[in-house]
């Protein structure tokens, strides 16, 4: 569930982007893929495929290789040909429906990286995501629906036009258990 797209039967110009930024940004350091794979922890052959745009990969493994490459999360996934992080505008997931859908919209630096994701997903459809490091908050504004998040020691319910704040080195899953769509903005800060 947590793969940069879900089954798809296209490639999103976001796995071209990947790959693109991915390939400049290895040889800019002037690594073998072995080298960053090995760095990344993921196999060799993960990265070959990353490169070629042909593997659906996960967001936690685009965020070991950002951290592997030395850069933030959005030089991976924004039009290689952006100089500017503050509008990338670009699908990162999809869920089991095609409306069902996560958007990386814009990313600045904080102390370390700030994300602004605009996120949908249609009833039934939950997104799960593993802990992020410690230090790392997410900012959740509801627009439309209602959002059931799940934390390690509770549940969270928030409706349309409220937000919750927290921390997110824990476990997490965004689910929409209403009857109609549900609409949110994420901000990951770290």
């Amino acid at each position: 569930m947590g793969n940069i797209v879900h089954n798809s039967s296209e490639r999103p110009d976001v796995l071209v982007h990947v790959a693109a930024n991915v390939r400049r940004l290895r040889q800019g350091a002037s690594l073998s893929q072995q080298a960053l794979a090995e760095r990344a922890g993921v196999s060799r052959r993960m990265l070959v495929n990353i490169e070629k745009g042909d593997v659906n990969v996960s967001l936690s493994t685009l965020d070991r290789l950002a951290e592997a490459l030395g850069v933030l999360f959005y030089a991976l996934v924004q039009p290689p040909d952006s100089e500017d992080s503050a509008r990338i505008d670009e699908v990162a997931w999809v869920g089991r429906f095609p409306e069902s859908r996560a958007r990386l919209l814009a990313s600045k630096p904080a102390r370390q990286e700030v994300e602004l994701w605009s996120w949908s997903l249609e009833p039934g459809d939950t997104y799960e995501s593993a802990a992020d490091d410690t230090g790392w908050h997410e900012m959740l504004v509801v627009i439309e629906g209602t959002l059931t998040l799940e934390l390690a020691d509770r549940e969270v319910v928030i409706e349309a036009g409220d937000f919750h704040v927290y921390p997110s080195d824990q476990s997490h899953r965004y689910r929409n258990d209403g009857p109609g769509r549900l609409r949110f903005i994420r901000n990951v800060v770290h």
